[in-house]
């Protein structure tokens, strides 16, 4: 048996500040969306800078308000990656469009802009939905280009990029018509589960605030809180219960203010893995532009198979049964049987999603991850890959 305490693979970074948050919140008696979600919105639009901000339950809640908003319809095509996790493509089924999946760069595992721009050019895609893989910027010159080029909109997944840059700007500070943040329970800052959607277009924060919330005209909190009489309201479409409790809310107002100070603290585990990792059988994260600020929501490797007499699956056991827990990012869509079946998806058709799956896995990377434990990773990863090298 292994006595050494289990290292998990994320650990939430909260501490007395959100606690003390949610007390604030439940003494309040308000727990549903009101001041705390306008704050959060406000600050977090004030963190990006020149951008409205829009809090739901989730950022698959936001992906699709986003696509509707952008008008996507049944018969619609969307671009997107197979190198991600279902909810970016599926947001898309909600709405009966359908995915154009493409593969992913060799080495940043970010879109294939080239892949991405032939799929806009052939196929009349309405959107392209970009995925900024483990907390780095996808190339968003070359997508918007290319966006332009065929008159599609861009709706960035920034699930894992909070903060991150690209080319000195913050991912949500670009060009992109829309793009969505995940505070989902292992992600860079948390609430437990909710999301935020960033638009610089009015029109459509304008849209997605109404269909967060059944659709209904106006802000349902203004008509609980209002002294007199105001229990008229106007449902003008069929919307959807996505908005952010104030609960969790106020958790994100304490996270977002140690969002840089945590993100040091993953660069600063990211920064241990390179230099203990560096002479094994794997291929370490390589980002695309080292001038980005990377936010290091993942730090994934990849073995390398011709040099070792193990695979992936058995590395992750003999991880495990050491007390350290790991995952994998990702599981590309082109292999889960619904989007396989539906769409007649090969994995020779994505060699490079179809081989990085087969030798990938992710490594506990969090602020809260104390030197010994990552000395304790790093080591027993080397231990075992010593011991099946070829």
């Amino acid at each position: 048996m292994n006595a050494a305490p289990f290292i998990p693979f994320a650990r939430p970074a909260l501490g007395e500040e959100e606690i003390e948050a949610a007390a604030e919140v439940i003494r309040s008696g308000w727990l549903t969306t009101g001041p705390k979600a306008r704050a959060f919105e406000a600050a977090f639009a004030e963190a990006i800078g020149g951008v409205e901000a829009i809090a739901v339950n989730s950022a698959t809640a936001g992906l699709h308000l986003g696509l509707e908003a952008l008008g996507v319809t049944a018969g619609d095509r969307v671009v997107t990656t197979t190198f991600t996790f279902t909810a970016t493509a599926e947001v898309v089924r909600y709405l009966g469009a359908d995915p154009v999946f493409v593969d992913v760069d060799p080495a940043s595992l970010t879109i294939d802009c080239g892949a991405a721009a032939r799929a806009l050019a052939t196929t009349g895609a309405r959107a392209i939905i970009p995925v900024h893989y483990g907390g780095q910027a996808c190339d968003m010159e070359a997508l918007g280009d290319a966006a332009r080029r065929h008159g599609a909109a861009v709706l960035s997944d920034a699930a894992h990029a909070f903060p991150a840059s690209y080319r000195g700007r913050m991912i949500g500070a670009l060009d992109d018509d829309v793009t969505v943040f995940s505070f989902y329970a292992n992600k860079t800052i948390c609430t437990g589960e909710g999301g935020m959607i960033v638009t610089r277009r009015p029109e459509l924060a304008e849209r997605m605030r109404v269909m967060r919330l059944h659709g209904i005209r106006g802000d349902a909190f203004d008509r609980f809180r209002a002294r007199g009489p105001q229990w008229r309201y106007e449902v003008i479409a069929p919307g959807f219960k996505y908005n952010l409790p104030d609960l969790a809310a106020a958790i994100g107002l304490v996270q977002l203010r140690k969002g840089e100070a945590m993100r040091l603290a993953r660069e600063r585990v990211a920064r241990h893995y390179f230099e203990a990792l560096a002479d094994l059988p794997l291929r370490l994260p390589h980002p695309r532009d080292g001038n980005d600020v990377h936010a290091w929501h993942l730090y994934p490797v990849r073995l390398l198979p011709d040099r070792l007499d193990i695979d992936r699956d058995r590395v992750i056991e003999e991880l495990a049964a050491a007390g350290i827990g790991t995952s994998v990012h990702y599981i590309p869509l082109h292999l889960h049987p619904y989007w396989r079946d539906r769409y007649g998806l090969k994995p020779e058709a994505f060699p490079v999603a179809t081989a990085a799956y087969r030798e990938i896995l992710s490594l506990p990377i969090y602020p809260g991850l104390r030197a010994e434990e990552m000395e304790r990773v790093s080591a027993t990863l080397r231990a075992v890959l010593l011991r099946h090298a070829r």
